[in-house]
């Protein structure tokens, strides 16, 4: 499986962005989807996930702001990001993984494929 994250870019803290990662090479339906996020000196940390089944979870930094969704028929996921922060200032990577179990889901040992990164930079 193939995944390109897009979407990126710089905006005013209180703005939003969409991110979208599109999948190739595998059954998306059949994956969950995840974003982690690595800031400046930190370490790369789970923000969102969204089960095959659509269920989703959130970490609670973003928990309100941020909202995952997945759209199989473009075997894409998508992360829209709104009242933005400059703590939200990172570099956001895609990632899928197949029969993750739910305590895995927040850990990144729990997905097999990854994006390339996409940087989202919030100006205060």
């Amino acid at each position: 499986v193939q995944l390109q994250a897009s979407g990126g870019g710089l905006v005013q803290a209180g703005g939003s962005l969409r991110l979208s990662c599109a999948a190739s090479g595998g059954t998306f339906s059949r994956y969950s989807m995840a974003w982690f996020r690595q800031g400046p000196g930190k370490e790369r940390e789970f923000v969102a996930a969204i089960r095959w089944n659509a269920v989703t979870y959130y970490d609670d930094s973003v928990k309100g702001r941020f909202t995952i969704s997945r759209d199989n028929a473009k075997n894409t996921a998508y992360l829209q990001m709104n009242s933005l922060k400059s703590e939200d200032t990172a570099v956001y990577y895609c990632a899928a993984g197949s029969n993750i179990i739910l305590s895995n889901l927040r850990q990144k040992a729990g997905y097999n494929y990854w994006g390339q990164g996409t940087q989202v930079t919030v100006s205060s």
